[in-house]
């Protein structure tokens, strides 16, 4: 398969990237000891995508790699983006469809430092101190992944105790099937709680507190009913 980005759309893509404030790490990690069916594509459109910024670095590393081992990468490919802080905001798979539009999102948050979180929830997230692992299961061709996907992400980038994986499905079936993913987006956090769909960040935030075993604030639940979740 050869990825083919239009060029109308990297026009715009370029356009978002002169917001871009500090440098942004990408790191691609691949187990050389495994085939890999999008390595090559992947490869392409993160080359792509460093080739519209020079704030935008492109790092390539094996299994074998320290910083395979510092950042606890446990399986491949992988996408890891680090801005000026490190975080763990981490792709697995092609990000490929509407995910693409998620990454760039990415891009943009860590290199500005600023994900657009309501500050009630932001402040919740911050006082976070245990370990929230998120897993969201995603496809390139289902629309509302990507919400699901971003705030993962944008709370691990609030709080570096919140990992934020989003794993193709396809790619990861065995792990999809391990996981019971039968409709995407899917969520699981700690391996505790899980949910489908794309959900406010009050909601999404409720079932973290709910996976510590957490009260979940008044001001969420009041969220949650406006919301109609």
């Amino acid at each position: 398969m050869v990825i083919e980005i239009e060029e109308g759309l990297l026009e715009k893509v370029k356009e978002v990237f002169n917001k871009l404030e500090d440098d942004v790490k990408i790191y691609f990690f691949t187990n050389t000891e495994e085939d890999c069916k999008y390595c090559e594509d992947i490869l392409q459109i993160l080359t792509t995508l460093a080739d519209l910024s020079d704030k935008i670095v492109l790092i390539k590393k094996d299994q074998t790699s320290e910083e395979a081992k510092k950042y606890n990468i446990p399986m491949f490919p992988a996408i890891l983006l680090h801005g000026k802080k490190e975080y763990n905001v981490r792709f697995f798979g092609i990000p490929a469809g509407y995910e693409f539009g998620a990454l760039i999102e990415d891009i943009v948050d860590i290199s500005t430092g600023k994900p657009q979180v309501d500050p009630k929830i932001a402040k919740i997230l911050e006082s976070i101190e245990e370990l929230v692992w998120i897993k969201v299961f995603v496809t390139p061709t289902c629309p509302y992944c990507p919400i699901a996907a971003r705030t993962a992400h944008k709370f691990a980038m609030i709080n570096k105790n919140i990992i934020g994986d989003v794993i193709e499905a396809m790619e990861f079936a065995e792990l999809a099937d391990k996981y019971g993913v039968y409709a995407v987006p899917k969520v699981i956090i700690n391996d505790k709680i899980e949910f489908e769909g794309a959900v406010p960040d009050s909601f999404f935030l409720a079932k973290i507190l709910e996976a510590l075993g957490k009260e979940v604030p008044e001001v969420l639940i009041g969220e949650q009913h406006r919301h109609g979740t």
